[in-house]
Protein backbone atom coordinates (compact mmCIF):
# COMPACT_ATOMS: atom_id res chain seq x y z
CA UNK A 1 0.00 0.00 0.00
CA UNK A 2 1.19 3.55 -0.69
CA UNK A 3 2.48 5.50 2.28
CA UNK A 4 0.08 8.42 1.86
CA UNK A 5 -2.90 6.08 1.68
CA UNK A 6 -1.78 4.16 4.78
CA UNK A 7 -1.45 7.40 6.76
CA UNK A 8 -5.01 8.32 5.78
CA UNK A 9 -6.55 4.87 6.38
CA UNK A 10 -4.83 4.54 9.77
CA UNK A 11 -5.98 8.08 10.63
CA UNK A 12 -2.46 9.19 11.59
CA UNK A 13 -3.05 12.06 9.14
CA UNK A 14 -6.63 13.11 8.33
CA UNK A 15 -6.45 13.66 4.58
CA UNK A 16 -4.40 12.05 1.84
CA UNK A 17 -3.42 15.41 0.35
CA UNK A 18 -1.99 16.49 3.72
CA UNK A 19 -0.10 13.17 3.92
CA UNK A 20 1.24 13.82 0.42
CA UNK A 21 2.45 17.31 1.40
CA UNK A 22 4.10 15.97 4.57
CA UNK A 23 6.00 13.37 2.50
CA UNK A 24 7.08 15.99 -0.07
CA UNK A 25 8.36 18.25 2.74
CA UNK A 26 10.48 15.38 4.13
CA UNK A 27 8.59 15.14 7.44
CA UNK A 28 7.80 11.43 7.02
CA UNK A 29 10.58 8.86 7.57
CA UNK A 30 10.16 5.13 6.94
CA UNK A 31 12.78 2.78 8.42
CA UNK A 32 15.23 5.63 8.95
CA UNK A 33 15.00 7.12 5.42
CA UNK A 34 12.91 10.05 4.15
CA UNK A 35 10.05 8.56 2.12
CA UNK A 36 8.00 9.68 -0.84
CA UNK A 37 4.21 9.42 -0.78
CA UNK A 38 4.38 6.52 -3.25
CA UNK A 39 6.68 4.40 -1.03
CA UNK A 40 5.31 0.93 -0.27
CA UNK A 41 4.34 0.25 3.34
CA UNK A 42 4.36 -3.28 4.73
CA UNK A 43 3.91 -4.91 8.11
CA UNK A 44 6.85 -4.27 10.43
CA UNK A 45 7.86 -0.89 8.98
CA UNK A 46 8.72 1.93 11.39
CA UNK A 47 7.20 5.30 10.43
CA UNK A 48 8.23 8.63 11.98
CA UNK A 49 6.11 11.72 11.32
CA UNK A 50 7.19 15.21 12.28
CA UNK A 51 4.35 17.47 13.48
CA UNK A 52 6.00 20.82 14.19
CA UNK A 53 8.11 20.27 17.32
CA UNK A 54 6.58 16.86 18.09
CA UNK A 55 7.55 13.56 16.44
CA UNK A 56 5.28 10.51 16.31
CA UNK A 57 6.90 7.09 15.87
CA UNK A 58 4.77 4.04 15.06
CA UNK A 59 5.23 0.46 13.92
CA UNK A 60 2.95 -0.88 11.19
CA UNK A 61 1.06 -3.93 12.50
CA UNK A 62 -1.36 -4.48 9.62
CA UNK A 63 -2.09 -3.06 6.16
CA UNK A 64 -5.71 -2.90 4.99
CA UNK A 65 -7.43 -0.95 2.21
CA UNK A 66 -10.34 0.19 4.39
CA UNK A 67 -11.11 0.05 8.09
CA UNK A 68 -13.74 1.45 10.41
CA UNK A 69 -12.78 4.44 12.53
CA UNK A 70 -12.72 2.37 15.74
CA UNK A 71 -10.46 -0.30 14.19
CA UNK A 72 -7.92 2.15 12.69
CA UNK A 73 -5.81 2.11 15.88
CA UNK A 74 -5.15 -1.62 15.37
CA UNK A 75 -3.13 -0.92 12.21
CA UNK A 76 -0.20 0.55 14.14
CA UNK A 77 1.51 0.66 17.54
CA UNK A 78 3.12 3.71 19.12
CA UNK A 79 6.82 3.37 19.96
Amino acid sequence: MRLDKFLKVSRLIKRRTIANEACDAGRVIVNGKPAKASAAVKTGDIIEIGFGTKTVKVEVLDVQETVKKDDAKELYRYL
